[in-house]
């Protein structure tokens, strides 16, 4: 009788995770795929896309999702609740949809503002077929210099200049070249990224099983034991590199990608995720970072949704029972109330929990414990030039400069981030170069004799704070002289490497954190969203920091959710469309990664086999 219960009990479990894991019709299919269109040029007609104002007839009728924010999180989220038959309304408040992955043209010439590069997107990536499905192919990418990197250490007669190249071999070959005495280091970190790339689903799995089961796994200690992953999540970056090197220039090179955190208190993990992230090449979007919210935007609206911009959201409506029905949206001096089933709030943590929820929400225990997990990140400074010139007569391509005053980045960071607002311009420690310009072919065509680069390092927000109740392009002489002093100083140390740039230099624009806070809707600037410190990452913290809230039918999407960047955002994107849907879209993704990869080797081997014939 009990062995019969027992087999009853099993066989409906299992039968229950079949039909939660396959049992849904999938999102993603090999069909939705067709050949990328003619790119559009008339940016009248991207403007009509990309700059659909709010207005309450546009908004659709019987929404089943609205989201709030149009970064790639939210529009992630949003594509994949779309595609499986469900209208969506995403709502941003900038002039133009895209987050960090909108561009902007000024005098002529075109900036992305927050994607620089992405990796991952060698045929059959899920990276690409992820893309590939919100967009339905029609994002094109352009493969970069396969030296996709230089990072430089020192200045004047102590500067050391290394190489990144990408390759799934030669990323590492050609490190052990530069680095002749280090071999088993770099052997060994090389296999510490393969463990972390291979291993990241299972800190996906840890956001979607139920959380008791995922705590009771992290505080059990099976966790580690069954992954070293997890260990490696929670342990510092500098502690790792001392294991492996005392070559202190190697350890830069190792941690080289700077979010506003020092390596002491960034995971090791994610630290080795990120360079693996363009082990097999890095990409730019053709055509600009526009691209993606142009294409997505589009799937949107094929399953009945919208994107409308110029939408600010000013709270979202909460009943009597805890529950989200929906936001109100501030249209002039009246707000309109858009209401649906789901609300996905891609706009950051703190912005959802401080700003967004009622105040007799916000102070719930609940909402303070999932606010005291994280710590506002890093603001960052952008320098945006444009300069009359081809990247042949300037001297430029596609590979990103990374600039480092010593080879102690805990200690430059510490001593650059404590110093005062006076202090701050004249001492900056690190910055990174960029070249949207020569990382897009059609540029060449598109804005002809022209050339772009953008400068950013990480600064406070505290430095900047006392302007933050005046208004943009109205903050006054003083505050324009201070984002000068770090805009000249930086110019002038990017003017060592390409001596050209000044004398070509015609436009220069300086974004602070209040620019990030005004355009992005970025809390304090900061555009990586919190910080990605080691206390965000501890497995427990992972566990418990997911995609559904206290607040039922309210979602959070985007980098907060996973990590940072575009690919941290996108994964974000996916965890909440899956949490919000029921459903585990990651199997429907694998299943058709694997079936993309048998196409393929039937492709090949009948090839193979044509050649012999």
């Amino acid at each position: 009788m009990w062995l019969l219960a027992f087999l009853v009990w099993f066989l409906s479990w299992a039968g229950g995770m079949y039909w939660y894991l396959c049992g849904r019709p999938s999102p993603f299919s090999e069909d939705c795929v067709r050949p990328a269109g003619p790119m559009e040029l008339n940016q009248k007609k991207r403007d009509k896309l990309l700059k659909q104002g709010f207005a309450k007839q546009k908004v659709p009728k019987d929404l089943d999702a609205i989201v709030i924010g149009s970064g790639v999180g939210g529009m992630t989220a949003a594509a994949t609740i779309a595609k499986t038959g469900k209208k969506v309304l995403v709502l941003e408040q900038h002039d133009q949809a895209g987050g960090c992955c909108h561009t902007f043209i000024d005098k002529g010439f075109e900036f992305d503002v927050g994607l620089h590069y992405v990796g991952q997107l060698h045929e059959n990536s899920l990276f690409k077929i992820i893309f590939d499905q919100i967009t339905e192919g029609q994002l094109e990418f352009a493969e970069l210099d396969q030296h996709f990197d230089t990072v430089v250490i020192g200045t004047g007669k102590e500067t050391r200049e290394y190489t990144i190249c990408s390759g799934k071999t030669e990323m590492e070959e050609h490190l052990k070249k530069q680095f002749p005495d280090d071999t088993e280091a770099i052997e060994e970190f090389f296999k510490i990224m393969k463990l972390s790339a291979r291993k990241t689903p299972y800190l996906a799995a840890l956001k979607l099983i139920p959380e008791w089961l995922a705590l009771f796994l992290v505080r059990s200690g099976l966790a580690n034991l069954y992954s070293s992953a997890f260990r490696l999540l929670s342990m510092n970056a500098t502690d790792l590199v001392d294991k492996l090197t005392s070559n202190k220039d190697l350890q830069v090179i190792f941690a080289y990608y700077f979010y506003g955190t020092p390596p002491r208190d960034s995971s090791s993990l994610i630290n080795a995720l990120m360079l693996h992230h363009f082990k097999r090449g890095a990409y730019y979007p053709k055509g600009g970072a526009s691209e993606i919210p142009y294409h997505i935007t589009k799937v949107i609206q094929k399953y009945g949704g919208n994107v409308l911009v110029r939408a600010p959201v000013s709270r979202i409506l909460v009943d009597s029972q805890g529950a989200a029905y929906g936001v109100a949206v501030k249209k002039g001096k009246e707000e309109i109330e858009v209401r649906a089933p789901v609300v996905i709030s891609n706009c950051g943590i703190f912005n959802t929990f401080k700003r967004l929820l009622p105040p007799e929400i916000q102070v719930k225990p609940e909402i303070q414990n999932r606010v005291e997990m994280m710590k506002p990140g890093r603001g960052s400074l952008l320098i945006f030039c444009g300069f009359d010139g081809t990247e042949e007569e300037l001297g430029i391509s596609s590979t990103n400069l990374w600039l480092f005053k010593n080879n102690d980045m805990d200690a430059m960071m510490d001593e650059f981030f404590s110093l005062g607002k006076d202090e701050a311009p004249d001492n900056i420690p690190m910055m990174m170069c960029t070249f949207p310009s020569a990382k897009d072919p059609t540029s060449k065509f598109r804005h002809p004799g022209k050339s772009s680069m953008i400068i950013l390092t990480m600064v406070n927000y505290e430095w900047f704070e006392e302007w933050k109740d005046t208004t943009v392009k109205r903050r006054g002489d003083d505050y324009m002289e201070y984002k000068m002093r770090f805009a000249n100083n930086l110019f002038d140390w990017a003017c060592v490497h390409y001596p050209k740039f000044r004398e070509r230099l015609v436009f220069q624009e300086v974004a602070t954190p209040l620019t990030n806070n005004h355009y992005l809707g970025a809390y304090r600037g900061a555009m990586y969203s919190a910080e990605q410190n080691l206390k965000r990452y501890h497995v427990d913290v992972m566990a418990k920091n997911r995609c559904d809230t206290p607040v039922k039918n309210l979602f959070i999407s985007g980098q907060d959710v996973f990590s940072c960047g575009i690919a941290g955002a996108l994964h974000g994107g996916l965890l909440c469309a899956a949490t919000a849907l029921g459903q585990i879209v990651h199997v429907d993704l694998l299943l058709l990664k694997k079936k993309l990869k048998r196409r393929k080797a039937r492709e090949m081997a009948a090839l193979a086999q044509k050649k012999l014939q």
